[in-house]
């Protein structure tokens, strides 16, 4: 048990359940808004799942309106799109929020909210040194009511107090934490994930995976972060290849919704090392690779390379994954928890490397440094021999230069 300080905070109500996204409508209605404008991606709208929340509001007249829907939100919270949608809630006259998509939707959300808050008119300016880390009592309430609706289980965004934001002008992600742009209410309804594919619902799962892990394996982790990592990563285990190969499994998509929003509520709460989310940051940025899909890929690989950082509590995580009797001596114990990762992935059907991906042999050379200036480096720094050594693996080289 640690006696460290450490401070918790799930700030957000989650409503986790089938059919829960009917309650969108008294939901920004308790939280005192009249005007909600719906962000979401082109995708969602071409699925339909736009037009059902926009319906909530059709079959239930009055207050509160939906007067915008915003879809024009694409791969990766881009400051650019971020500025547009700012721009966009401003025009209808909005006073209320709603986020409705993954990882992507749900930031650009949190970085309109901040710049409304801020009374910014580009994003991207407030970005130029990497992370912006704002703390309580300097950093206050919001008063802007916001509901997030997660259709992939993932990212965990919808109740993280933390946004990973492009600043497409310099091709980093930066980190913006504020302990209140998370959503006031969290929407977590399998109903609205079973259409995902197969793909996408492997690598997104691997995303909330890899916030566990990394959560677990933080110098900064304390009992809390430890219930919430370890929980997610059961749970993960148990209902992943499930969500992958049955997709209309409710109960599956449930579990694997509640542990996204476990998994990222602890790595959010020790953030420190984050070896995989640093070299993925980096590559998915030089290489447009989707987040999960970039985890998915490293997160083994980073494991394998970096021993002396996984072996000090490796027993406890072989332990939640499920290993029978995992070896006692820590080296072996590590071998047997790669393994099993790696056989988790083969299972839903994720490649080990980034070789579908064309790759330009100079930002390859590249890579190096730019994980070492990615905002997620900046409490651990991966020697570049380690960076070198996986970048190789990853992508399939014999050999490249750090």
């Amino acid at each position: 048990m640690s006696t460290s300080f450490f401070q918790f905070s799930v700030r957000t109500v989650v409503n986790s359940g089938a059919g829960s996204r009917t309650l969108l409508p008294e939901m920004i209605k308790g939280l005192g808004g009249k005007r909600a404008v719906l962000f979401t991606d082109r995708g969602l709208t071409q699925a339909g799942i736009t037009d059902q929340i926009k319906e909530l509001f059709e079959i239930m007249p009055g207050t509160p309106e939906l007067v915008g829907v915003f879809d024009e939100i694409e791969q990766d919270a881009k400051g650019g799109i971020i500025n547009r949608g700012a721009r966009f809630f401003k025009e209808c006259n909005g006073d209320a929020l709603i986020a409705l998509g993954g990882g992507s939707v749900l930031d650009t959300v949190k970085g309109i909210k901040w710049m409304l808050h801020k009374g910014l008119d580009d994003i991207r300016q407030s970005l130029l040194t990497g992370n912006v880390m704002e703390w309580w009592p300097e950093a206050n309430y919001i008063p802007i009511p916001h509901v997030a609706i997660a259709t992939t289980a993932g990212t965990g965004a919808e109740v993280s107090p933390v946004a990973v934001i492009l600043n497409e002008n310099l091709g980093i992600k930066s980190n913006l934490l504020h302990p209140f742009i998370n959503a006031d209410m969290a929407i977590l309804d399998p109903d609205l994930t079973v259409g995902l594919p197969p793909k996408i619902t492997a690598f997104t799962g691997f995303d909330a995976l890899t916030h566990a892990v990394e959560a677990y394996f933080s110098p900064k982790a304390n009992p809390m972060t430890d219930a919430y990592a370890l929980q997610s990563i059961r749970m993960i285990v148990d209902n992943l290849q499930t969500a992958v190969h049955k997709g209309d499994e409710l109960s599956a998509r449930a579990n694997m919704l509640m542990a996204s929003s476990m998994a990222i509520s602890a790595f959010c709460l020790c953030l420190n090392a984050v070896p995989v989310h640093n070299m993925a940051h980096a590559i998915g940025a030089k290489f447009n690779i989707p987040h999960g899909l970039a985890n998915a890929v490293l997160l083994p690989n980073v494991m394998e390379s970096l021993p002396a950082y996984y072996l000090p509590r490796i027993t406890g995580f072989a332990q939640a994954l499920g290993i029978e009797n995992p070896s006692e001596q820590p080296e072996k114990c590590l071998e047997e928890v790669i393994e099993y990762i790696r056989d988790l992935r083969k299972a839903v059907n994720l490649p080990d490397s980034f070789a579908d991906f064309e790759c330009n042999e100079d930002k390859l050379h590249l890579l190096v440094p730019a994980v070492h200036h990615d905002p997620a480096g900046v409490f651990f720094k991966i020697p570049a021999p380690i960076i070198t050594k996986v970048i190789n693996e990853v992508f399939e080289l014999k050999a490249i230069e750090a």
